[in-house]
């Protein structure tokens, strides 16, 4: 939190690194609570155009209006600009984002034909998950040198459980035994398993658990269901889940 309110107040660019469901949206939404600035948040993925952050031309019945995407709008109130899972984007799209990551702090707008100085309190966040990515998708050097990197993970078991019975409403010796079943798959990253059970998926098993569905398929489908469809990892996944509730 120290370092992102410095970054903040520096104007620099904060870059959050970590696994799928451990948090950094809603670290995210903390920081901008705290800070006291709006947030604008933009999902990214393959089609994301750069006319998708930066706004279009409109036709209406009286003639063409311009209208400010998202990133436009974060830059003119001075909002804090969340980029969710950067990568997914196309290079040319985040190219753009290069004149705000450094000292110029500007966003020029060529259908328009005006640079946007970014106002006091604009910030510019991104996250990926590099575990995911490191096969798939990466970002250049020349954009990740832009940004001030934090890396995140999954809260320690204890404050994991913690959050768990807060968020699911279980009781301690359920959250307990969801993170030590989290604990145990996560043990198989890289070993056949892509991704590994966060925090999000031990909330949402917990939130079945709380509305009447027993303990072990609210496990099956929260957890091990979502996490892979190879019939010999689902198989392994829920023997980890009968050996963990006996």
């Amino acid at each position: 939190m120290a370092l992102f309110e410095q970054c903040h107040a520096r104007g620099l660019a904060v870059m959050l690194k970590g696994p799928t469901g451990c948090g950094k949206t809603r670290f995210v939404e903390h920081m901008a609570w705290k800070l006291g600035r709006p947030l604008i948040t933009i999902p990214c993925h393959d089609d994301l155009a750069a006319s998708d952050l930066i706004g279009r031309f409109l036709i209406q019945h009286n003639g063409t209006v311009w209208q400010d995407g998202p990133l436009t709008r974060a830059v003119r109130e001075g909002a804090i600009c969340y980029l969710d899972e950067v990568v997914e984007a196309r290079q040319d799209t985040v190219v753009v984002l290069h004149a705000l990551t450094d000292h110029r702090r500007i966003l020029p707008i060529d259908k328009t034909g005006e640079t946007l100085q970014a106002a006091p309190g604009f910030q510019l966040v991104v996250s990926y998950n590099p575990g995911y990515q490191r096969m798939l998708k990466d970002l250049k050097p020349s954009t990740r040198q832009r940004f001030v990197a934090m890396d995140l993970d999954f809260p320690t078991p204890e404050l994991e459980a913690r959050i768990v019975q807060h968020e699911g409403g279980v009781d301690s010796a359920t959250a307990n035994g969801l993170v030590a079943l989290a604990g145990r798959i996560r043990q198989l990253r890289d070993r056949g398993l892509a991704e590994v059970p966060s925090t999000r998926l031990l909330i949402a098993a917990a939130a079945l658990v709380m509305s009447g569905i027993p303990l072990r398929d609210a496990c099956y489908a929260a957890i091990v269901s979502p996490l892979s469809d190879e019939s010999s990892m689902v198989g392994a996944l829920r023997d980890l889940v009968d050996a963990t509730f006996v």
